[in-house]
C-alpha cells in the first residue's frame, strides 16, 4: 500500500486502494475531533499473523512515528493490548502510561494523552483507532469522550466490513499513508513585515511538519526563496534536519508543548555551519527559529557510512564533515530502519526482560531487532560442552545452517571466533567475508553479515549472526548499539537457560505424579489429558486421577494448584497422594476434601488450589461430589443435551481451616458423560470464563459420545493448537457405560 521512502519524505500514496484510504483517512480525522485530540491513527492487521501495521496518522509529522510503525499483538504496548483485549486503553497523562506500558514512554518520554479503542465487529478484529492528545494530569478520560471514541470506531467497523463484503481488503501492507492537513497560509502581510524586520531566521510549521510562514533573514541564511519551502515538509525542503540525531528532539517539540533548543550541523552553504535551532510549539503549529552557532561542545555523533575497504571503527571520531547540498543528504546514506536503531535498543531491552524461555529470548530478537537495522536473516548460536548448537534461526535458506551445528570451538569460523575472542565482527559484503574465510559455505552472493559474541557477566553463552540482503556499511554508532545489545541479549538467554533447566525439572515432576494409566471398571470409561501452558513457567499444578475406592466406588478427582513450575507441580504431587488417601480410606467427599484443605494449610501457608472430588457408584450411576472452588463439571446426557452443573462448594483450599464443603447428590444415566477440567481450557485473556465454558459445553455438546477418547481429543483441540497458552490444561472425562439405567 503506501511507501514512504527516507525519513524527511512524505509518505507516497498513490498504490493505497482508493475506497480504504479514504474510509481510513476520515476515521483518523473524524477520531482525532471527537476525542478533541492533535493526532490520530489507525492500525490494521497484516497479511502476516500477529503483526499490526499504522495504515494512516494524521496531525503529527508521520516520519517521526517510524519506530511505532509496526506493532507484534504480543509486545507489551497499549496497541497491541486494546486489540489483544478487545477493550479501550485510555491514558490520560504520562504517569499512568508510564505505570502500565514503561515500553511507550521509553521511547516517547513525554507529557500527552493517549486513547486506544479497538475497531470489532462481532468476532472479526480489524485494528485499533489511536488518538493522541493533551495530557490530563490526574484527570481519567471522561465518559462523552470514550462514547464518541467507541462510536467513530464502529463507525469504522461497519465501514470495513461492507469494503470486505464488496471484496475490498481490509489488511494493511507497507507503509503508513499520511492524512495531511490544509495547506498552511502564508500569514497576514502585515505579521510578514513585522518578522523581516527581525535579524534572526523565522519559520512557521503547522501540526505535520510542513511549512508556512518563511521571513526574509530565512531566506537569506538558507539560501532559498519563499516558494521554494512554503507548503513543503520541512525534512524535505531542509534535508539536513532529517538526522536521526535530531528526530528525539522534533518529537519532544511536537509532542510535549514545550520549547525545545538544540544544534544542527548544515550541509556546504557554508561547509560545515552549525545552526542554533529553536522549536516554540503551540495547538496549532511550531515555529522554529534559526541562528548561527559555533560548533556545539557535544556535537551529535556522524552516521557516515564507512567505504567498502574499512574494516575498523577508526571513522568513530569523524567529524561531520560532509559534503551535502539543499536537496540531498546521500553522503549520510541513512536508511529509515537504520533511524529506529536509536530507539529499538530500548523496547528491546524492555522485551527480553519478558522473555522468560530461550524461544522467546530469540523471537523478541527476530521482532525487534532485525527491523531496527532492516536485517533479513538472524541466527542464534548457543555453546553447550565446547560446541556450538544452532538454537534460532529465520531468514536462511532452508538447511543451509546444519552444517554449522554442533561446530567445534576449535574450527575457525567468524559464528566460532566472534565467540572465542570476544569480538564482534562485521563484513559490509559477501566478498569481504569470503576473503577473510577462504572456502567458507555462503547462503548468498549479495549482502552483509555481522556476528556477535554473546557473554554475559564475562562468561561465553553462544554466538548472533545478523544478515542483510545488500551490501552496507556499519557506521561506529550501529557498531556500538550492536554490541550492546548482544550483550542484553546474552543475559537475556543465560536466564532462559536457567529457566529452561527449571522446566524441564518441572515437566519431568509433573510427567511422573500424573497417572500413567487409568483404573478400568465395568459400567464406566474415564480418559485424561493434559496439556502444559505455553507461555511463564509452562507446567503449572493441574492434576486429574481415578481412585478405586475399597468400598467398590470410583473417585474422579481433578485440581488446580497456584502459580507454575517445580513449586506448584510438588504441591500437587502431595494433593493428589493427599486426596488418594483419604478416597481409600474410605472417607467421604466432605471429609476428603475438607482434610485435604487442612493438609495444605499445614503444608505450605499462603498457597491455595482450587478441587473437584466425584464419588461416583459404577453400578448404579449415584454420583456424590465435593466442589472447592472449581470450575462447575459439565454433563452430557444421552440424549445429548449437556448442561452445566450446580454443585454447592466451598472456598478453595488452602484458605481457612474452618471452611465446610457441602455435597451434592445426582445421578450418571447410562449413556451420560461428566467433564471435569480446570480453567486453562475455558479462560482466554480478555474474554469473560462464562464465554469459555459455554463453548465448552456446545463442543461437548456436538461430539459423539463414543469413543471418549475422541470426544476428549476434540474438546482438548481447540486449546492444543493455540500457540500461547498462559495456563496448563487438565481434562478429565467419565462415560457410564452399563449397569442400572
Amino acid at each position: 500500500m503506501a511507501r514512504a521512502d527516507s525519513v524527511g519524505a512524505a509518505p507516497d500514496t498513490t498504490d493505497a486502494p482508493d475506497a480504504t484510504a479514504q474510509v481510513l483517512a476520515r476515521a483518523a480525522v473524524n477520531a482525532m475531533e471527537a476525542a478533541g485530540g492533535y493526532a490520530a491513527g489507525v492500525y490494521l492487521r497484516s497479511p502476516t499473523a500477529g503483526l499490526l501495521l499504522m495504515a494512516v496518522f494524521t496531525g503529527l509529522p508521520l516520519q517521526l512515528f517510524r519506530p511505532w510503525w509496526r506493532m507484534q499483538v504480543n509486545r507489551p504496548y497499549p496497541v497491541a493490548e486494546a486489540y489483544r483485549s478487545g477493550q479501550a486503553v485510555l491514558l490520560p497523562d504520562a504517569e499512568s502510561a508510564m505505570s502500565r506500558f514503561p515500553q511507550l514512554m521509553a521511547g516517547l518520554p513525554f507529557p500527552f494523552a493517549s486513547l486506544y479503542e479497538p475497531v470489532t465487529a462481532g468476532t472479526e478484529r480489524f485494528g485499533v483507532l489511536v488518538v493522541l492528545r493533551e495530557a490530563t494530569p490526574g484527570i481519567p478520560v471522561g465518559t462523552a469522550d470514550r462514547e464518541r471514541l467507541r462510536r467513530a470506531a464502529e463507525q469504522l467497523a461497519a465501514d470495513l466490513t461492507a469494503l470486505a463484503a464488496d471484496g475490498g481488503r481490509v489488511l494493511w501492507e507497507g507503509d503508513p499513508m499520511g492524512v495531511p492537513a490544509p495547506p498552511p497560509e502564508a500569514g497576514a502581510e502585515g505579521a510578514r513585515r513585522a518578522a523581516d524586520r527581525l535579524a534572526q531566521a523565522v519559520l512557521s510549521l503547522d501540526r505535520e511538519g510542513r511549512i508556512g510562514f518563511v521571513n526574509t533573514a530565512a531566506e537569506e541564511l538558507l539560501g532559498l526563496d519563499g516558494p521554494h519551502l512554503r507548503g513543503r515538509l520541512l525534512w524535505e525542503a531542509l534535508p539536513w534536519l532529517g538526522h536521526p540525531a535530531y528526530e528525539d528532539h522534533f518529537r519532544a517539540g511536537f509532542m510535549s508543548g514545550e520549547p525545545v533548543h538544540f544544534p544542527a550541523r548544515r550541509g556546504r552553504h557554508p561547509p560545515g555551519q552549525w545552526l542554533s535551532v529553536d522549536l516554540y510549539p503551540a495547538a496549532d503549529g511550531v515555529t522554529l527559529t534559526l541562528g548561527t552557532s559555533a560548533k556545539p561542545a557535544y556535537a551529535p555523533a556522524s552516521r557516515t557510512r564507512q567505504g567498502p575497504d574499512s574494516d575498523s571503527d577508526a571513522d568513530a571520531d569523524a567529524d561531520m564533515d560532509v559534503d551535502l547540498d539543499v536537496d540531498g543528504y546521500a553522503d549520510l546514506d541513512v536508511s529509515a530502519d537504520e533511524a529506529s536503531a536509536l530507539y529499538r535498543p530500548v523496547a528491546l531491552a524492555i522485551a527480553l526482560t519478558e522473555a522468560v524461555t530461550a524461544r522467546q529470548v530469540s523471537a523478541v530478537v527476530t521482532e525487534e531487532l532485525l527491523p531496527a537495522f532492516g536485517g533479513r536473516q538472524l541466527a542464534i548460536y548457543l555453546l553447550d560442552e565446547r560446541h556450538l548448537y544452532l538454537a534460532w534461526e529465520t531468514g536462511f535458506p532452508q538447511g543451509f545452517l546444519n552444517r554449522f551445528d554442533g561446530v567445534s570451538l576449535d574450527v575457525r569460523l567468524p559464528g566460532v571466533e566472534t565467540l572465542t575472542t570476544g569480538r564482534p565482527m562485521f563484513f559490509e559484503s559477501m566478498q569481504h567475508l569470503a576473503a577473510a574465510y577462504p572456502g567458507i559455505p555462503l547462503d548468498a552472493d549479495v549482502g552483509a553479515r555481522a556476528f556477535l559474541p554473546l557473554i554475559a557477566s564475562g562468561r561465553p553463552v553462544g554466538s548472533c549472526i545478523l544478515g542483510f540482503d545488500s551490501p552496507r556499511g556499519f557506521s561506529p554508532e550501529e557498531r556500538t548499539v550492536l554490541t550492546a545489545l548482544a550483550g542484553l541479549i546474552a543475559q537475556a538467554l543465560a536466564r532462559a537457560r536457567r529457566y529452561d533447566n527449571e522446566v524441564a525439572l518441572a515437566r519431568g515432576l509433573q510427567s511422573a505424579l500424573l497417572p500413567h494409566r487409568l483404573p478400568v471398571r465395568e459400567h464406566v470409561d474415564t480418559v485424561g489429558r493434559y496439556l502444559p501452558g505455553t507461555q511463564g513457567m509452562e507446567v503449572g499444578g493441574d492434576w486429574y486421577d481415578v481412585v478405586e475406592t475399597g468400598t467398590g466406588l470410583l473417585a474422579l478427582v481433578i485440581g488446580d494448584v497456584q502459580g507454575h513450575g517445580v513449586a506448584a507441580a510438588a504441591t500437587m504431587g502431595q494433593l493428589r497422594s493427599a486426596v488418594r488417601a483419604f478416597a481409600l480410606s474410605g472417607s467421604t467427599p466432605e471429609q476428603v476434601v475438607s482434610g485435604t484443605n487442612q493438609l495444605l494449610i499445614d503444608l505450605d501457608p499462603g498457597q491455595f488450589a482450587s478441587c473437584c472430588y466425584m464419588l461416583l457408584d459404577p453400578a448404579s450411576g449415584s454420583v456424590m461430589a465435593a466442589r472447592a472452588g472449581h470450575p462447575q463439571p459439565l454433563l452430557r446426557h444421552p440424549d445429548g443435551r449437556t448442561e452445566v452443573l450446580d454443585l454447592a462448594g466451598g472456598v478453595v483450599l488452602g484458605i481457612d481451616p474452618e471452611a465446610s464443603y457441602p455435597v451434592t447428590e445426582l445421578r450418571l444415566t447410562t449413556g451420560s458423560i461428566l467433564a471435569l477440567y480446570t480453567d486453562g481450557l475455558v479462560e482466554k485473556p480478555g474474554l469473560d470464563i462464562d464465554v469459555g465454558v459455554e463453548r465448552l459445553r456446545t463442543a461437548l455438546e456436538a461430539a459423539r459420545p463414543s469413543p471418549l477418547a475422541e470426544t476428549a481429543d476434540r474438546l482438548i483441540s481447540e486449546a492444543g493448537n493455540t500457540a500461547d497458552r498462559p495456563d496448563d490444561i487438565a481434562l478429565l472425562l467419565a462415560s457410564r457405560t452399563g449397569g442400572d439405567p
